[in-house]
């Protein structure tokens, strides 16, 4: 079994459904008391909040590069980065690696595409949204992504922030987030992709007019099944 390293906290509820995920899907596959090889780093998301208010993508790309060298250097054989947004900085922390980054846009892409959709709406913080990163990722795979008009975009970043990495879930948020989804699928997105690992917080496959791709249970997923891989787990 390789040695998963997941760079977290931010935010830490996040982190928490990553970990149950991966363990829960480790011993789903081999049964008894398996459990996953883990090794985690949870960053201090105020910290990597900041850098994200003032622009400072730079520092932003250090300490989660330094990260991945410190998971690296406790045993990890591959890397994830738990969060979408911070795949801004992606090519900063696979660059500081000698295992692989396993890439969350990958990982959605080839969930896409198993389940038959070629066009996927994006509902995340406003960079996911907004920028290049995220979508060109997913056009790897054939996978054209669509967006939220540029005026909701604003209320969709700040109930990320202002409730979901602190923990709260509101009603009035989920039907907000609805109506979005409704949005998308008239634009023509077959599917939406949680492309923020806080929104499985609020969004469930019960909730949405439109199938579900979760990113957080995604990345998940495929880092089991890398993990797994070619693995002797037979045990004593």
């Amino acid at each position: 079994m390789r040695t998963i390293g997941l760079i977290g906290g931010m935010s830490w509820y996040s982190s928490a459904e990553y970990y149950r995920v991966i363990n829960a899907e480790v011993q789903r596959r081999l049964g008894g008391h398996h459990s996953a090889e883990l090794v985690m780093i949870s960053l201090d998301f105020e910290v990597i909040r900041a850098c994200q208010l003032d622009g400072d993508w730079a520092r932003a790309g250090r300490l989660l590069a330094d990260a991945g060298r410190r998971l690296e250097g406790a045993g990890a054989d591959v890397v994830l980065i738990g969060t979408n947004l911070m795949h801004k900085v992606a090519d900063d922390v696979e660059a500081a690696l000698g295992v692989p980054l396993l890439h969350i846009g990958d990982a959605v892409g080839r969930a896409a595409v198993a389940a038959g959709h070629r066009t996927v709406g994006i509902l995340g913080t406003r960079w996911v949204m907004s920028e290049p990163f995220y979508a060109d990722r997913l056009a790897r795979h054939g996978v054209r992504a669509v967006v939220p008009p540029e005026e909701e975009r604003g209320m969709i970043d700040q109930i990320i922030f202002d409730e979901l990495t602190r923990g709260i879930v509101s009603d009035v948020s989920r039907r907000r987030y609805v109506r979005v989804l409704e949005g998308l699928r008239a634009a023509g997105a077959e599917a939406v992709v949680l492309a923020c690992t806080e929104i499985e917080l609020l969004i469930g496959p019960e909730d949405s007019p439109l199938p579900v791709i979760d990113s957080m249970r995604a990345h998940a997923l495929h880092a089991v099944e890398v993990s797994l891989e070619d693995a002797d787990v037979s045990g004593p």
